[in-house]
C-alpha cells in the first residue's frame, strides 16, 4: 500500500455555543483537513485546530506549510512503517507543529486501517471506556448551574468549570455546583494560568471540602518552579497545560521535585500521536497520571486522541468534549458517546465514514 495522493482543505464545522475563558470569548471555528489517498483506495483522515496562544501559529500558517511540495516527501511512500514516516513528518514538517499532528492523524489512521486494527488496537489499548468532562466556560452562578443542568440530564459525570478572572466568583460558582448537585457529579477546573500563587492557595484552602478532582494550568506559563514549591496535597492535583506543549517540557516538569501531578496532553499542543506517545513514558516513568484535552475540533482529532488515550494505563481524565458543540462536521463515526462515556467504535484505523 503506497500513498498516492493527499488532499487538504480549511473547513468552518459553525459553533452552536460560543464561550468565555480567561483569555478570550470563542465563537467561530475553522479545522484544517487533510485526506491521505493510497493506491488501493483507501483514506486516512486527519485534522487540526491549533491554539495560537499556546503553540504561536495559526490554522492558515499551518495550511501554508501543507503545499505541494512540502507534501511530496510523502508521495508515493509505502505505508509499512508508520514510525518512519512519522520521523519523516517530524523532520520536514518541524515548523509547524499544528501540520504535523493532522499529518501524523491520517497516517495512522490509515496505517491501521490497512492492518486491519482499530488504531488503539495497534497502539496497545488499555482501557475500554472512561467518562469525558464537559466543559462551561465562564460565566455567570445562573448561568453555570442552567449549562451544569443541561449535561447532567444529559447524562454526563464530569463537569469542567472554566476559571480564573475572580477568585471570589469563582469560589462562588463551586459551591453552588456543589449545594445544587452533590458529589455524584465529578467537578475538575481549568484556571487558564489566571491565577498567582497566592490565589491558588486561598482556593484549595477554601475548595478543600468540595472534592475537586484536578486543578488545570492555574499558574502562568514560567511559574513552574513556583509550582515546584507548592505543598503535595496542592500539587498532585495540578495538570499542566500550557507549560506543557513538547515532550521536552514533560522532561523538565518531571525532573524532581515534579511541578505537577498531571500531564494534560492535547495532540494540536505537541505535534502528533508519536509526540504525544513520548510524553506519555515520560509520565508514566515519574508517576504522573495523564488527562487527554483538546481544542475544539472535528470528530476526527477527537477519535484519533481518545485512542491514544486508552493505549496508556496511567490515563485517568479524559476531556474530549471539542467536537461536542461542532454545527457539522466531515465524517461520521469514531468515537461512542452514551450517558457521557466515551468509547471506540471497534472499527479499523479512526472507523471514520466521510459525509
Amino acid at each position: 500500500m503506497k500513498i498516492q495522493r493527499i488532499h487538504v482543505r480549511k473547513e468552518d464545522l459553525l459553533l452552536t455555543r460560543p464561550y468565555t475563558i480567561a483569555f478570550k470569548t470563542v465563537d467561530a471555528v475553522e479545522n484544517g483537513i487533510i485526506e491521505i489517498i493510497a493506491d488501493n483506495g483507501l483514506k486516512g483522515y486527519g485534522a487540526f485546530n491549533p491554539s495560537h496562544f499556546v503553540v504561536g501559529e495559526y490554522l492558515d500558517d499551518a495550511l501554508a506549510t501543507l503545499n505541494e511540495g512540502n507534501l511530496s516527501v510523502l508521495i508515493g511512500r509505502e505505508l509499512d512503517d508508520i514510525d518512519a514516516l512519522c520521523a519523516i513528518v517530524q523532520h520536514t514538517f518541524k515548523a509547524s507543529p499544528t501540520a504535523r499532528t493532522g499529518l501524523e492523524i491520517a497516517l495512522y489512521d490509515l496505517f491501521t486501517q490497512g492492518l486491519g486494527l482499530p488504531l488503539a488496537g495497534f497502539l496497545g489499548q488499555r482501557i475500554t471506556s472512561m467518562p469525558t468532562s464537559i466543559t462551561i466556560g465562564i460565566k455567570g452562578v445562573a448561568g453555570t448551574l442552567e449549562e451544569a443542568r443541561e449535561y447532567t440530564d444529559r447524562g454526563f459525570k464530569i463537569l469542567k468549570v472554566k476559571l480564573g478572572i475572580s477568585l471570589q466568583e469563582d469560589l462562588e460558582r463551586l459551591i453552588r455546583l456543589r449545594e445544587t448537585f452533590g458529589y455524584g457529579i465529578g467537578i475538575i477546573i481549568d484556571a487558564n494560568q489566571g491565577y498567582n500563587g497566592t490565589q491558588l492557595s486561598a482556593f484549595t484552602a477554601q475548595t478543600r471540602r468540595l472534592q475537586i478532582g484536578l486543578i488545570e494550568q492555574p499558574l502562568p506559563v514560567g511559574q513552574e518552579d513556583t509550582m515546584r514549591r507548592l505543598p503535595d496535597d496542592i500539587k498532585k492535583l495540578v495538570a499542566a497545560d500550557e507549560s506543557l506543549v513538547t515532550p521536552e517540557h514533560a522532561t523538565k516538569l518531571a525532573a524532581a521535585p515534579a511541578a505537577c501531578g498531571f500531564f494534560n496532553i492535547k495532540l494540536m499542543k505537541c505535534g502528533g500521536i508519536s509526540q504525544a506517545l513520548r510524553i506519555a513514558d515520560t509520565a508514566a516513568r515519574h508517576s504522573i497520571d495523564l488527562m487527554w484535552g483538546c481544542n475544539d475540533e472535528s470528530i476526527i482529532s477527537i477519535t484519533a486522541a481518545l485512542h491514544t488515550a486508552f493505549s496508556c494505563p496511567h490515563t485517568k481524565f479524559i476531556d474530549l468534549d471539542g467536537s461536542l458543540d461542532m454545527a457539522r462536521d466531515v465524517v461520521a463515526g469514531g468515537f461512542l458517546l452514551k450517558d457521557g462515556i466515551m468509547s471506540i467504535s471497534g472499527k479499523p484505523g479512526l472507523g471514520l465514514t466521510a459525509l
